[in-house]
């Protein structure tokens, strides 16, 4: 008995394993915790014959097909004209480099070329997967459906948790036992949609997690599927329509990247890993990833409101603030008095600036702060200069007038005279003003959609196009909130508005959802007014700021509507921010449920972190349990107690006597009964909240 020959991408704690078979795909080994494959045996050796099967095996391989046995989702579906799409690799070709394979699979009957490459970074510990068809045959390819891999889950995958969501309440957490049959979570809006990255987590019985993302701003397709052997069968793909991708000969098309990891660390360690391959991901300006600054956005300080004057007033009272970036949002262009008009039409309204930007962005430059815009180029009213010009210039079905949304159609941009066009209009306005900021919005769902994978193209070209000729310029995605917040458009952008809902209490569950996929410094989070403008519900300032400064912090509310002691306590919660970014930005995310209404997080570094304890609702036990922090070493920490809102509980009872010690010097505990027992917690009332810092003694 000959050992096979393996592929094995071997990770810091997880391996992807596959065997090579003469003139077939590879077959799939293994996907998960680290191993050592040496000596392993042929899977021919191992796999028996099975009742009411095919006399020759077929187990999963890296490209699956349809027709010739296999009857689990299928990697690559195709025709021309109908006819017959049975694939048969009649060659295959595996090249091999440090940390990467590319798979070779021609079908010269049928003029199909399939090439799989797959990646694994050790940093992130993070495989990437993508596949490329080719039509090498005489005429049109119709491809039905690429996916971007197909994973295999062993029978001990135990759990499901993915994401739903919509406007103004963006990835609600939903967690769901292995399904007897299938699980599939589709898009067909257009854009990632407001449930968030196109992704999920597999718990392993044994604690880890398998965890996977699409880098993908369209439709997508997930599924995740049980196999008759007990097993489970991952699917991940762009969803294409009917027709949609015809290539021509000589074409190709290239699925998106699919990211997959493995982690022995539970969510928070597979989170960990997602962070730091997005943040492989960013290109900022000058190389690095300078401090991310104060925003102050004006949209719920005045909406449409605007005047130059009332502008340049509310600039000063966010400076005196703190604030370091001014970002304008809608309601500045020629026309925009409501949601109805203007959009597409992208010159400076001279009723409401009648000198242009220019003298607006030269008063927040002299009050120290950056200036920013907002722009929502992909959109068009039908009320606008633009559309009555340029009507095909929308996307449509041909005989089906296009549905409005928001009072807006979406611009057709896999045309390249629309490019051209936005192009055009963007960078007149990134050359003529000192414009250090773009907040991109994208306020509907694509419909019609008859090529909803060129449209994301287009998007890309553009965002990319742009980038090229203004490096200097940061970008925010949003859409309509958190409408499209994916791994595809952050290698363009360098931001995400998480949500139009400002409120604090909202706000936990959807930010705490953002992190399992999206590192901190890319979370919009923004100080918004009370009542909130999305909930009417009324909120302490300080709990409101304590979860707005775990991400990048932005003010949302006009400060002439505080008292002066509102006031100086967010400019004391923007200070804070400053002087703990470098700690919150850049480094591990934990995230727990401390029971009885409470939640915590952790960010920083298991040497100095911050440790953040919010009360949501009011407690019902009589003191609160201390809280076990579980990735915590041996050695001693001292604990501060940086700042607390509704200490004490109710009543205002006197704090116990060591909570004052740690507001003061700090108190010492052993890293192991910080881990096993856990750290005391002073009484909180509902929206109450606790930061700690952690710091490494000894």
């Amino acid at each position: 008995m000959t050992g096979p020959r393996l592929l094995h991408l071997q990770g810091q704690a997880m391996s992807a394993v596959l065997e090579v078979v003469p003139g077939a795909p590879p077959h799939w080994r293994h996907w998960g915790a680290r191993v050592d494959a040496a000596g392993l045996a042929a899977l021919a050796d191992q796999r028996g014959a099975a009742t009411y099967s095919m006399d020759d095996d077929v187990p999963l391989t890296s490209a699956p097909t349809g027709g010739r046995g296999w009857f689990g989702p299928v990697l690559l579906a195709c025709h021309r004209d109908g006819a017959d799409s049975v694939l048969a690799w009649d060659d295959c070709t595996v090249d091999e480099a440090p940390g990467a394979l590319t798979i070779t699979l021609t079908d010269q009957t049928r003029g199909v070329r399939l090439v799989q490459r797959m990646a694994l970074d050790l940093a992130s510990d993070c495989l990437t997967l993508r596949a490329q068809v080719d039509n090498i045959g005489a005429s049109p390819l119709s491809l039905v459906t690429l996916a971007s891999a197909i994973l295999h889950l062993p029978a001990r995958a135990a759990a499901l948790t993915s994401f739903h969501g919509r406007h103004n309440a963006e990835m609600q957490r939903a967690d769901e036992a292995m399904p007897a049959h299938i699980w599939r979570r589709t898009s067909r809006r257009g854009v990632t949609g407001h449930g968030g990255p196109p992704g999920l987590f597999v718990q392993d019985s044994g604690g880890g997690v398998w965890a996977v993302q699409l880098a993908w701003s369209g439709d997508s397709d997930l599924a995740v599927e049980a196999d008759d052997e007990g097993g489970f069968i991952l699917s991940a793909g762009a969803a294409l329509a009917p027709g949609e991708m015809l290539l021509a000969p000589g074409a190709s098309w290239t699925a998106p990247d699919l990211i997959a990891t493995f982690s022995p660390a539970g969510m928070d360690g597979a989170s960990a890993n997602f962070h730091a391959a997005i943040r492989a991901r960013i290109t900022w300006p000058g190389g690095v990833m300078r401090p991310r600054l104060v925003h102050f956005n004006s949209w719920e300080a005045c909406y449409f409101a605007h005047e130059e004057g009332a502008m340049m007033a509310l600039a000063n009272r966010a400076a005196a603030l703190g604030v370091e970036r001014f970002v304008l949002d809608d309601g500045w262009f020629k026309g925009r008095g409501s949601d109805r008009t203007g959009l597409g039409d992208w010159s400076v309204d001279a009723a409401k600036y009648p000198a242009g930007l220019a003298r607006l962005a030269g008063h927040v430059h002299a009050l120290g702060m950056e200036f920013g815009l907002w722009v929502e180029p992909e959109m068009v009213n039908p009320d606008s200069d633009l559309y009555r010009a340029h009507p095909k210039w929308a996307l449509a079905a041909d005989g089906v007038p296009p549905p409005t949304s928001r009072n807006q159609l979406v611009l057709d941009l896999s045309q390249a005279k629309v490019r051209d066009h936005l192009f055009a209009a963007l960078d007149a306005l990134l050359t003529d003003l000192p414009i250090a900021y773009l907040k991109w919005d994208h306020n509907r769902d694509l419909s019609p959609n008859p090529r909803p994978a060129a449209q994301v193209a287009g998007s890309y070209a553009l965002l990319a196009r742009l980038r090229a000729a203004h490096p200097a310029v940061e970008i925010e995605s949003c859409a309509g909130g958190g409408g499209r917040i994916d791994a595809g458009i952050i290698a363009h952008t360098h931001r995400f508005w998480t949500s139009d809902n400002i409120d604090a209490l909202s706000r936990i569950a959807i930010q705490r959802a953002f992190l399992a996929f999206m590192p901190p410094e890319l979370m919009g989070s923004h100080v918004g007014a009370s009542p909130a403008h999305a909930t009417r519900r009324v909120q302490p300032l300080a709990f409101r700021a304590s979860v707005a400064v775990t991400g990048h912090l932005g003010v949302e509310l006009d400060p002439a509507r505080l008292g002066d002691a509102d006031r100086a306590e967010l400019a004391d919660w923007i200070g804070f921010y400053k002087a703990w970014r470098g700690v919150l930005h850049g480094g591990r995310v934990w995230l727990g449920d401390g029971g009885d209404g409470l939640v915590w997080q952790a960010q920083g570094t298991p040497e100095r972190l911050l440790l953040f304890a919010h009360q949501c609702t009011p407690p019902q036990r009589r003191r609160p349990q201390p809280l076990p922090l579980h990735f915590l070493d041996d050695a001693p920490r001292r604990v501060t107690l940086l700042r607390g809102s509704g200490l004490s509980g109710p009543y205002r009872m006197a704090l116990p006597p060591l909570f004052a010690a740690m507001q003061a010097d700090g108190a010492m505990f052993a890293g192991s009964w910080l881990r096993a027992a856990g750290l005391p917690l002073p009484p909180l009332t509902a929206e109450g909240a606790a930061v700690f810092l952690l710091e490494k003694s000894g």
